[in-house]
């Protein structure tokens, strides 16, 4: 049994301990917001918190979450998350929308370390994370604005 808090609750969950992190949440617990992209983490669509950092479920066991405090995209709650979703609809960020729950994820991981980022630290930050539609100058204009109104 691994147990691991999950969006706030307590999960216990009767599973592989290699097993990716990613096919846990979709395929055993049923959480579909966190998307299967390449499996070798280069893509950045499977991101999701783990204890405040954003990691690539899709290399990150389940296993390795022992104990840890997990959001995935379902999960998010706050002011900072809510004006940031708010943002990347007001800005028409997503275009097909596969890559979007892992680029908000990790600027949200970027947002809560750097509350006003350069365009260097959006870039390293979200260089990870990619996107098919190439939507990275309404990704970069959304972090800026969300930090704007962050500070308002």
């Amino acid at each position: 049994m691994i147990t691991f808090t999950l969006n706030g609750v307590e999960q216990q969950l009767d599973a592989d301990p290699e097993m990716p992190l990613l096919w846990a949440l979709r395929d055993k617990i049923g959480l579909t917001g966190t998307k299967f992209g390449c499996g070798q983490a280069l893509c950045g669509a499977c991101t999701v918190h783990v204890d405040g950092f954003a990691m690539r479920s899709c290399q990150t066991f389940v296993g390795d979450v022992e104990g840890s405090d997990v959001t995935t995209i379902e999960g998010l709650d706050g002011k900072l998350a809510e004006t940031l979703q708010a943002v990347w609809a007001d800005l028409d960020v997503p275009q097909c929308g596969y890559c979007q729950s892992g680029q908000i994820m990790s600027a949200l991981a970027l947002l809560t370390e750097t509350p006003k980022p350069s365009d260097e630290d959006i870039d390293g930050a979200m260089s990870g994370n990619l996107c098919r539609c190439a939507t990275y100058q309404r990704i970069r204009a959304a972090i800026h604005e969300t930090a704007r109104r962050m500070e308002a």
